[in-house]
């Protein structure tokens, strides 16, 4: 960094924070965007990979939010395809499902209305025809199927299309992972900041015309640490797990969407990906550290349960578990404590005039969830906001795109450490090559372990990293 000052600050590189500086160096304003750990290695890469309007909300007559998140999803279809892509998602029904056949009939043509119809169109299948296009799920008591459309995502990537693409726009922009704000004041009109390296402990101090806050589940604890904001906590904090299943154990060709038959009702998703099969998500109130959070003994369980009551036949074990992840939903305080009802709505604090704090909202409507504080910070600056200038394809010089499946060669691997900045080992195994576990590399001429190491002296050219490490890697 050779620049002292800023005109915005972002603090916090999930997908949301990564959205903002985009959209602000669309425009043309400098920003510095910072995270305590590697961009998008928490909340936004532990999602259910899904870009979709949220079938379930419809329970909640949350319209208008699905109406925006389904038309974001389609936009996303159309300027990032190397990332999103369609799929049929498979809601089977059964005699003891809450909701009938003809009833989710009206829910699956209220969803595809409210996506201006742009939606492929939704089918209703009967027992047969849903047994035809998934014979492993349970026939007992089956009274058929609803088919609709929503999309999988690459959701690490996606953060990383964002920040690269915002930094192709302006030439004073930084993006800076492990940095964290250890220091926040404002002293007349401008806001002093004091950043930590967490890999070198060096303190550089930067101030700035405007701070954003987009801190996801993290924003009530890092907020109360600075005594002029007077932050009172907002969020309802809600932890949801995942399981990653071996493919040849669930040999599913289209996602499905079944549900919990307990008074929860939960939804689970079960969407098969090249080699593996992604099962989630779990709901539950939690105060842990927010921070790499892990999933439970009884989440585990519980997953297993309901995807062995729809797949009895597939007998799937903790031993098929490749696996496992799970992540902090920052939902925003309503007046009651329950998740299921909890709107995804996000909210926009301003503590200051030039202070803005965003918290709450879902994965899919990240783009629009920052645009009333960009455009504010663009009428401060006098500039004009277009929100056409955010549809356009991404504009990076790097060519991401999940290298799992791809045999690793020497060349991607330098062009992946060189290009896409990793700063540990996790960072390019996890992030950079998609490859949650090492049980999922594909080189038969060597093993994980024997591949790095074998590299090591490479991949110490562009960040420390041991022996160790690689072979502590799940």
């Amino acid at each position: 960094m050779n620049n002292n000052h800023y005109p915005v600050v972002v603090v916090g590189g999930g997908i949301v924070g990564a959205g903002i500086f985009r959209d602000l160096n669309l425009h043309g304003i400098s920003s510095l965007l910072i995270d305590k750990k590697d961009f998008t290695s928490q909340t936004s890469e532990r999602s259910s990979k899904m870009l979709h309007g949220g079938i379930r909300y419809l329970e909640n007559l949350d319209f208008q939010l699905i109406f925006e998140a389904l038309h974001e999803k389609n936009l996303w279809l159309k300027i990032a395809p190397e990332l999103a892509e369609e799929k049929e998602f498979i809601l089977p029904v059964y005699e003891n499902s809450k909701r009938p056949l003809w009833q989710l009939a009206i829910g699956l043509f209220l969803y595809d209305l409210l996506s201006g119809f742009k939606n492929k169109p939704f089918k209703i299948l009967s027992p047969k025809k849903t047994l035809d296009l998934e014979p492993s799920l349970n026939p007992q008591g089956l009274k058929g199927a609803g088919v609709y459309a929503d999309a999988v995502v690459e959701d690490a990537l996606m953060t990383l299309h964002c920040i690269f693409d915002a930094l192709k726009h302006t030439t004073h922009s930084k993006a800076l992972n492990y940095t964290s704000l250890v220091n926040f004041e404002k002293k007349d009109e401008l806001y002093f900041l004091e950043l930590k390296n967490e890999l070198t402990n060096e303190i550089q101090n930067v101030t700035a015309d405007h701070v954003v806050f987009a801190l996801g589940p993290f924003t009530d604890q890092v907020l109360k640490n600075f005594n002029q904001l007077h932050w009172q906590d907002v969020l309802l904090p809600s932890k949801g797990s995942h399981l990653w299943i071996k493919k040849d154990k669930l040999p599913i060709e289209r996602p499905l969407v079944i549900t919990s038959h307990d008074k929860e009702d939960r939804v689970i998703f079960v969407i098969p990906h090249s080699d593996k099969v992604l099962v989630g998500t779990t709901e539950i109130k939690t105060k842990e550290n927010f921070f790499d959070v892990k999933i439970s003994k009884e989440e585990i369980q519980y997953l297993l349960r309901h995807l062995n009551d729809y797949f009895p036949k597939a007998e799937i074990t903790e031993e098929d578990i490749l696996s496992t992840f799970s992540g902090i939903r920052p939902l925003v305080r309503e007046d009651g404590d329950n998740l299921g009802k909890t709107s995804r709505e996000h909210k926009i604090y301003r503590p200051y005039a030039k202070t803005f704090v965003i918290a709450g909202g879902k994965y899919t409507t990240f783009r629009t969830m920052g645009q009333e504080i960009t455009r504010t910070i663009c009428l401060n600056y006098r500039v004009s906001y277009n929100h056409e200038l955010s549809l356009e394809k991404f504009n990076t010089q790097f060519n991401f795109k999940p290298h799992l499946g791809d045999k690793l060669t020497d060349e991607a691997l330098i062009n992946i450490l060189k290009n896409e900045y990793p700063k540990t080992f996790e960072d390019l195994a996890k992030r950079r090559l998609s490859l949650p576990t090492k049980k999922l590399w594909k080189n038969n001429e060597e093993s994980f372990d024997q591949f790095f190491i074998n590299r090591l002296e490479t991949i110490n050219l562009y960040f420390s990293c041991t022996k160790e490490e690689i072979e502590q890697y799940p």
